[in-house]
């Protein structure tokens, strides 16, 4: 079963995503207003038994950001062999992973447009997997990462690619940018090593292939990255570890390739689904 993030008729739910529709699950739920509230009270294994056998609620409605109250949103960059060739300084496989913040104030919902400020057109995608810790833990051993992960989900990690060159050792300026990236369009619970052993991500802009490769390529595998993080801070539930992406963003074109308003962004991962954005200027 999968589950949103959505709005209908101007009000805030969370439910089970079916062919028909959406299942109202908050209103079941009243002591966890969001889907973060629920993993973060380790109940997201209750969603299940909330949603069997109940009808379809709204069969119109809009996605939301799957988590749009994450309090901590944790980005891996540079984390695909290619991606380290692209920058072209001929530095060998990073010992470390590089990380970054982004906040949940960055991001919308499937089906919604990306954000292109007016301050600058250098609007990018990121095609990456995101897992979302279920289980606190500090100083996690890799062989006990994965039993952290309550779910995964799709990101679009939307850069502004010349704000992340304002400063000489940071990123956060390009990367939080308001609605300028997407997360979703649903959580997958994570039940299966397979979920992510065998993922491939396919980014396709205007239907054409930027972005394809498989998590098994990754420098620093998932397992790693909640491993290393786990041992500066506690991992909590609820928090959103962004796993990074392939090459072929559009910065790494020459020319340049920049998204602009009325293109159609798809991130496909095969054991989670397609998270869909347009883009749009913003309206001042």
């Amino acid at each position: 079963m999968k589950y949103a993030s959505y709005i209908a008729h101007g009000q805030p739910y969370y439910g089970a995503v079916t062919d028909a529709g959406m299942i109202a699950l908050s209103p079941d739920l009243p002591q966890w207003r969001t889907l973060h509230e629920v993993i973060a009270a380790g109940t997201f294994d209750r969603l299940a038994e909330v949603a069997k056998d109940k009808p379809v609620t709204h069969t119109t409605f809009t996605y939301d950001m799957v988590l749009p109250d994450a309090r901590r949103i944790l980005c891996v960059g540079v984390n695909f062999p290619d991606r380290n060739a692209e920058y072209k300084d001929g530095s060998e496989t990073p010992k470390y992973m590089s990380l970054f913040p982004r906040f949940a104030s960055g991001f919308t919902g499937h089906d919604q447009p990306l954000i292109r400020p007016p301050e600058n057109h250098t609007l990018d995608y990121e095609g990456e997997v995101a897992v979302v810790i279920g289980k606190a833990g500090r100083r996690i051993a890799q062989a006990d990462a994965y039993d952290h992960i309550a779910a995964l989900t799709i990101c679009n990690e939307g850069t502004i690619r010349d704000w992340v060159r304002h400063a000489k050792f940071n990123v956060t300026q390009g990367k939080n940018w308001d609605r300028s990236a997407a997360m979703g369009p649903w959580l997958v619970p994570f039940t299966d090593a397979s979920q992510l052993d065998d993922a491939r991500i396919v980014t396709r802009v205007n239907g054409e292939v930027r972005q394809d490769d498989t998590l098994d390529r990754m420098m620093h595998p998932i397992r790693r990255q909640i491993e290393y993080i786990s041992t500066f801070m506690t991992l909590q539930p609820g928090d959103v570890i962004v796993t990074g992406t392939p090459t072929g963003a559009g910065a790494r074109f020459d020319p340049p390739r920049y998204l602009a308003p009325g293109d159609l962004v798809e991130v496909e991962v095969n054991t989670i689904g397609t998270l869909r954005n347009t883009v749009a200027d913003e309206v001042l």
